[in-house]
């Protein structure tokens, strides 16, 4: 009788992919005393590297303005390279975009406020963040989608 292989999850290296800090309208943007609208995005993607191996990036871009003037712009890629082994494929998605991202974020989250701060700013957060919520919000739209392309009218 063969058993299954056991599955193997493993942190093979987190690194800091790309950052950049941008304050085009410095040193003005100093002596404001209003507060600025913060606009946060965020991107998750993950490949494969060879058999087994996966590089998964967390990537937020976050924003400040002040009326129509940008105060900063932040743009920071947290990677991480996931050995992963002997899962079913329907786990396989939601692995590397739930828990890797679910263990990149903190990384990423400690990167961006510390450029904030370095950048001269007051401490700024990203908000803790649910990639469960975020991958049933991609799912939904992944059915949706495919609904709306096999309800529409062949050419």
């Amino acid at each position: 009788m063969s058993e299954q292989p056991q599955p193997v999850f493993i942190i093979e290296k987190i690194y800091l992919k790309d950052l950049s800090l941008e304050i085009p309208n410095s040193p003005q943007v100093f002596v404001e005393r209003e507060q600025p609208k913060i606009d946060i995005s965020l991107h998750n993607d993950a490949r494969a590297l060879e058999e087994g191996l996966y590089e998964v990036v967390v990537t937020a871009t976050v924003t400040a303005k002040l009326k129509d003037k940008a105060v900063f712009l932040v743009e920071a890629a947290q990677a991480g390279i996931f050995q992963v082994r002997n899962f079913q494929q329907q786990d396989m998605a939601t692995l590397l975009g739930v828990t890797c991202g679910n263990i990149l974020f903190p990384y990423l989250r400690e990167t961006v406020s510390s450029l904030v701060i370095r950048g001269g700013f007051p401490p700024f957060f990203l908000s803790h963040l649910s990639f469960e919520g975020l991958y049933q919000q991609y799912q939904q739209q992944q059915q949706q989608q495919q609904q709306q392309a096999g309800a529409s009218p062949a050419p």
